[in-house]
């Protein structure tokens, strides 16, 4: 976060009426010595980059997305010569979200994890919706209350 316009004046009025060097001033007013140096060439703060904001080609992208709509970032990090982590602040800027679904258009087999279980996961081609279903809903039931969901609470014997 910036510093505002009226902090910036004062620390720099304070360096003139007291003649403080550009490293006093900065100690005094427990900011960095660099910043000192570029309110004095420019107290006002600067509010747009001078730099691309990606060096992902967008069109690319959005032409990979459509050809492999349910890819992972890392495959498509691959394909594009980046780096996965600029993949998905891509796609974040583009608005598109994945959501993990049953039946994937390449055949793949997508997890759904369970609210506050970090290493329990059911998978969707083995288990049908309903069922699934049934134990979601058992399981954030039964963490309320402390008990454990039964076989028979799912198969509905």
């Amino acid at each position: 976060m910036t510093y505002p316009i009226s902090f910036r004046r004062k620390v720099l009025s304070v360096r003139e009426k007291e003649g403080l060097t550009i490293v006093q001033t900065a100690a005094r007013f427990c900011v960095g010595i660099a910043s000192v140096t570029r309110w004095i060439k420019n107290p006002v703060p600067q509010e747009t980059r001078n730099k691309p904001a990606t060096k992902i080609d967008m069109a690319a992208l959005a032409r990979d997305v459509r050809e492999f709509p349910d890819a992972y970032q890392a495959e498509r990090a691959r394909r594009l010569g980046v780096s996965e982590k600029g993949i998905g602040h891509a796609l974040r800027r583009m608005n598109i979200s994945y959501k993990n679904t049953a039946a994937s258009q390449s055949g793949r087999r997508r997890t759904a994890h369970l609210p506050g279980r970090r290493l329990k996961r059911i998978k969707l081609k083995t288990v049908s919706s309903s069922i699934l279903m049934k134990v979601v809903l058992l399981t954030i039931c039964h963490e309320h209350t402390g008990t454990r969901p039964l076989a028979s609470d799912v198969m509905g014997v």
